[in-house]
């Protein structure tokens, strides 16, 4: 079963259980694959669902830290509720060591040595950890790395 076909069916059975958040914040996933596809014209298949799924859980954090800003702590809660029914669907996260393998690895195959190289080793690294580690982290990482290496 693909992982859109299991959004379904827990959309289906949120439904037929009388879960309303659930099923609304499953409606909007729905939704949201939907128009992926007919903007791009392709069906996705769980890699794209999950590329989905991460863009709505990053407006989500978005959206929490400006309602909490704005002392709005009853639309926080209802984003928070979506964020942890998308999460559901996400891959394991991977855990720092294996990120810090997969950065050093990456840096080693691409023959990495200055700050200026980030962009090929993100490139490396990305199809490694989509949807399993937070690219800003990622990110983070790799440049503090390549500027030990070179000294700077």
């Amino acid at each position: 079963m693909t992982l859109k076909d299991r959004i379904s069916e827990d959309w289906k059975g949120a439904m037929k259980a009388g879960d309303r958040p659930r099923k609304e914040a499953l409606s909007l996933l729905l939704a949201a694959i939907k128009q992926k596809q007919v903007d791009e014209r392709i069906e996705l298949n769980d890699d794209g669902v999950i590329a989905v799924i991460e863009k709505m859980l990053k407006q989500r954090k978005d959206s929490i830290t400006q309602y909490e800003a704005a002392k709005r702590q009853d639309l926080a809660d209802a984003e928070k509720f979506e964020a942890e029914v998308l999460s559901f669907y996400m891959p394991q996260a991977m855990d720092a060591v294996q990120i810090e393998s997969i950065i050093t690895a990456s840096i080693h195959a691409v023959n990495a040595a200055l700050p200026s190289d980030m962009g090929k080793v993100i490139a490396h690294i990305k199809p490694q950890v989509a949807g399993r580690a937070d690219m800003g982290e990622v990110s983070r990482l790799v440049k503090a790395k390549l500027s030990a290496l070179s000294g700077a």
